[in-house]
């Protein structure tokens, strides 16, 4: 008989159905009921938790986000520490990006939400790590201080921007554009 699972890791291991659901199924097919089977336990087990499908699926993409949170690079410069950042999630990320942003239209449409709501960076982690990269810029003299999180986020948006557009990783020589002619001149 499997070992009971109680607090954080049964937690986890309901997050990480949901979001197997989640990726397998789309937004159009997941049920709580799946959940419930992938996840190996009960529904009110679940619904203690989360009382809606559109409070699970929030709860899933965040922790999906918060697990696949790249580390913050430290290369000594800006542009560096960017485009490394860049890099590593055009060469690991793109397929969680066009699946998060397809299986997920029908979410949008039921809940009327936007993809930047689930992307809130106070909730992925993602703004604690660039305010540490760009702490680090500003201490440099690479960057000036006070920058707004849209900029700050912009490199990133605009990857995003690209992947979706292709769906398919971007070609390095437009990483450099975006870091080198839009994003530098910003900061500075």
């Amino acid at each position: 008989m499997p070992e009971r699972r109680r607090g954080a890791a049964l937690e986890q291991a309901l997050l990480d159905a949901a979001w197997e659901e989640l990726t397998e199924h789309g937004y159009a097919r997941f049920t709580m009921d799946a959940v419930v089977k992938r996840a190996g336990t009960s529904p009110p087990v679940l619904y203690r938790r989360w009382s809606s499908r559109d409070e699970l699926v929030r709860a899933a993409i965040a922790h999906a986000l918060k697990a696949a949170r790249l580390d913050t690079p430290d290369t000594g410069s800006l542009r560096e520490d960017v485009l490394t950042l860049m890099r590593e999630i055009n060469a690991t990320r793109v397929q969680l990006i066009t699946v998060m942003n397809m299986h997920l239209a029908g979410y949008h449409q039921e809940t009327g939400t936007s993809p930047g709501d689930l992307l809130d960076p106070l909730v992925t982690g993602r703004a604690e790590a660039l305010d540490l990269l760009f702490a680090r810029a500003v201490e440099r003299g690479e960057a000036r201080p006070g920058l707004s999180a849209r900029i700050k986020s912009l490199p990133f948006d605009l990857l995003r921007h690209e992947i979706l557009t292709t769906f398919a990783p971007v070609p390095d020589p437009v990483l450099e554009e975006i870091v080198d002619t839009v994003f530098l001149p910003l900061v500075r």
